[in-house]
């Protein structure tokens, strides 16, 4: 039990540099070798009163646990800021890849675990902080937890290519966020929802993100991206920070229930107008008011 629990200290090291930025689990590395050199070189005397025999035996422990710490913590906090580094690396080359093709190949033909990264990379650019989950255990099949502002948001990905989302998924969705307390949801896919989903999660504080919104919401980070800044150094100028009190969603195509888009009008009755339209346009030009 004491050598799984020691395992489960190393590898908590590990995760926490692996969630933060790369440069921030370097210095913390830095840091914890600097603070822990100095307490594996501080003498311990070893002539001390009988009474004060527990106090030696504390200090000598200390000192030996400072003195392999000074490797092994620094070690394990660096290789947290690799393994941060690459996994940012990997986002964003996904996140490129996705941006830059335009017959959605791309995201289609994406695993499961880089279509859960991409997806993580886009609602990070929406103003989010993102845990990975992997979807394991008693979370409900969640994926990605979020947060901002105080408020819990949780997310469902469904790398379906083959056939909709339907509505047993986003109420699955709901009894979790229900059960955990979370402000709001996503539920994201590659492929579509049916119309029974999309109107379930009308009012639900839940958002439906397809695989034809999902590609046009990281091609308008990309669009507005000047050479050599990377996508989330533009994110705060492009995704509007969502309220902490409600969910923003975008509603639902009435032609073809995929998600829509502000657009401004620039000819006809609409001209400078704002309003809905769907993200599948050309092939969808379906249309609402905004109230």
């Amino acid at each position: 039990m004491a050598r799984r629990k020691n395992i489960s200290i190393f590898e908590d090291l590990f995760g926490i540099a692996a969630l933060l930025p790369w440069w921030v689990g370097t210095v913390l590395a830095v840091a914890s070798y600097v603070a822990l050199r100095h307490y594996a070189s501080v003498d311990v005397q070893t002539d001390v009163a009988h009474g004060r025999m527990g106090q030696m035996i504390v200090g000598q422990m200390t000192k030996a646990l400072a003195f392999y710490g000074q490797f092994i913590v620094p070690l394990l906090l660096l290789a947290g800021a690799v393994a941060s580094f690459v996994g940012r690396r990997k986002r964003e080359g996904l996140f490129r890849e996705v941006a830059d093709d335009r017959s959605g190949r791309a995201l289609r033909d994406l695993s499961w675990s880089d279509f859960e990264l991409l997806v993580g990379e886009a609602l990070r650019l929406r103003g989010f902080s993102v845990a990975e989950t992997g979807g394991d255990g008693a979370d409900g099949g969640v994926d990605l937890r979020l947060k901002k502002g105080g408020e819990v948001f949780l997310v469902q990905c469904k790398q379906w290519r083959a056939y909709k989302v339907s509505v047993n998924v986003v109420r699955e969705l709901l009894g979790v966020m229900t059960s955990q307390g979370a402000a709001g949801g996503f539920v994201v896919t590659s492929g579509v929802f049916t119309a029974d989903a999309h109107s379930f999660a009308e009012g639900q504080n839940i958002e439906l993100i397809d695989g034809t919104a999902l590609t046009a919401m990281i091609q308008r980070v990309r669009a507005t991206q000047p050479a050599g800044v990377s996508a989330t150094d533009v994110s705060s100028r492009l995704e509007p920070h969502l309220p902490t009190t409600a969910l923003v969603t975008e509603p639902a195509c009435p032609r073809c229930g995929s998600a829509m888009a502000q657009r401004i009008g620039r000819q006809g009755s609409k001209a400078g107008r704002a309003f809905w339209g769907c993200t599948a346009f050309p092939r969808c030009r379906g249309v609402r008011e905004i109230d």
